[in-house]
């Protein structure tokens, strides 16, 4: 039976370009922000009847995409694209939007003056585009340098929509100077799907996710995120710790930024040293894409963690963590969701930190509880961003649509 003509909704076209995401990346936490992304696109394209068109801007890399479909498109861009006018300004132009999602924390100076170089270029080649620019939740500084506050403050106050995944990053914005509405979100990578799961275990299970970078001091090799404490020192005495625990764990050393090609960041071969020293535990897959991680960690009884997302996926499986922070980041986020149980590597002893870690496994129960009510919290702080942006592709389809008599004309100039 034919659809009854003035019942039936025409669907209409939005282009989406996605930038400081990542398709192909060694870090997972960046692939499950873009795998996250682009299902909340999907959904919300589904609701307004949208024909989505995702062009994802990702810088050269051999791997497989952590995202694909009929919607997607990746291309690939080298530095060189950045500054001619047929390469990534042209995709940004040919955009109905931009949302950039900052690789969730590289907008900010802790990662050094060549990164945020290119995070401003591509923010401002889309400002000269004149394409509406979202930034999606993610954290917001320490901007430190006079220049990156000036030029951090202006791209802001000439995006269409700001959103954070924090208080602690929009008390930040406000101290540098901006005045405009911000978006109070969370995470978007509460939302990643998990894959896989693991057998049943007779022993509690313990995920370890040590960080490569803060194994290495840091891209500087000399304490480069300011940490209190040894690090890889602290790694080994945890082991030690929970090899000694009365219920003799299953220790799973598990990675999440996998790059064999840059050592400094690499969490494999960082944790491979450890088991070299502790032959017992049980070092995981290097994982193909981020919802493989998840599934591997959504399996443990606890997990302690030192990349932020791995942590992540851990919360928003209902797993009791004990984040491992190198910045405010984690505080920031966690905190915001009422999830107190966070080890600051910047602040307190190692002593201090070995029992915190040791009293969340013994407490791993009340965590795991809090942990759930974090999860829902935050997704109920994702609703906000996702309410804003559906507002806002809403209005850019509308903007375009054009009159029947243009179109039966076949007049594709929109109005």
């Amino acid at each position: 039976m034919n659809a009854i003509p003035f019942l039936t909704r025409p669907r209409r076209d939005l282009q989406v370009c996605l930038i400081l995401h990542a398709s192909r990346s060694n870090n997972l936490g960046v692939g499950a922000l873009t795998v996250a992304q682009v299902d909340l696109l999907r959904g919300l394209a589904i609701e307004l009847h949208l024909n989505l068109s995702i062009t994802l801007l990702d810088w050269h890399d051999d791997g497989a995409p952590c995202v694909s479909g009929d919607d997607i498109t990746i291309v690939p861009i080298r530095g060189k694209d950045l500054l001619t006018k047929s390469g990534a300004y042209a995709h940004l132009e040919a955009a109905d939007i931009v949302l950039d999602i900052g690789a969730g924390d590289s907008f900010a100076d802790i990662y050094g003056t060549k990164r945020l170089k290119r995070v401003f270029w591509l923010k401002y080649l889309t400002h000269l585009a004149g394409t509406p620019l979202v930034l999606a939740p993610q954290t917001y500084g320490p901007f430190t340098n006079p220049v990156s506050r000036a030029l951090a403050r202006r791209s802001i106050s000439l995006s269409a929509l700001v959103c954070a995944r924090d208080k602690a990053s929009v008390a930040h914005l406000r101290d540098i100077g901006v005045t405009r509405d911000v978006v109070v979100a969370s995470d978007v990578a509460l939302r990643l799907r998990k894959g896989g799961a693991l057998s049943v275990a007779e022993r509690p299970r313990v995920g370890l996710n040590v960080s490569g970078l803060m194994m290495s001091g840091g891209y500087n090799s000399a304490n480069q995120f300011g940490l209190s404490v040894d690090y890889p020192a602290l790694m080994e005495r945890l082991i030690g710790r929970l090899l000694a625990h009365p219920e003799q764990p299953e220790i799973h050393l598990i990675p999440h930024v996998i790059c064999p090609d840059m050592p400094v960041e690499d969490d494999v071969a960082a944790m491979q040293t450890l088991q070299e020293i502790f032959p017992s535990v049980v070092l995981a897959p290097a994982f193909a894409t981020p919802s493989e991680a998840k599934g591997y960690i959504s399996d443990m009884s606890f997990m302690v963690g030192s990349r932020m997302h791995a942590c992540i996926a851990a919360l928003s499986s209902g797993v009791a963590v004990v984040p491992l922070a190198y910045s405010r980041k984690f505080s920031g986020l966690f905190g915001a969701l009422g999830y107190d149980h966070v080890a600051d590597c910047t602040a307190m002893t190692s002593d201090r930190i070995l029992n915190t870690v040791m009293d969340g496994f013994e407490r791993r129960s009340t965590l795991a509880k809090d942990a759930r009510a974090a999860t829902l919290e935050g997704t109920a702080r994702l609703a906000a961003y996702e309410d804003r942006l559906r507002l806002l592709m809403d209005g850019l389809a509308r903007s375009m649509e054009r009159p029947a008599t243009q179109r039966a004309a076949g007049q594709l100039t929109p109005v």
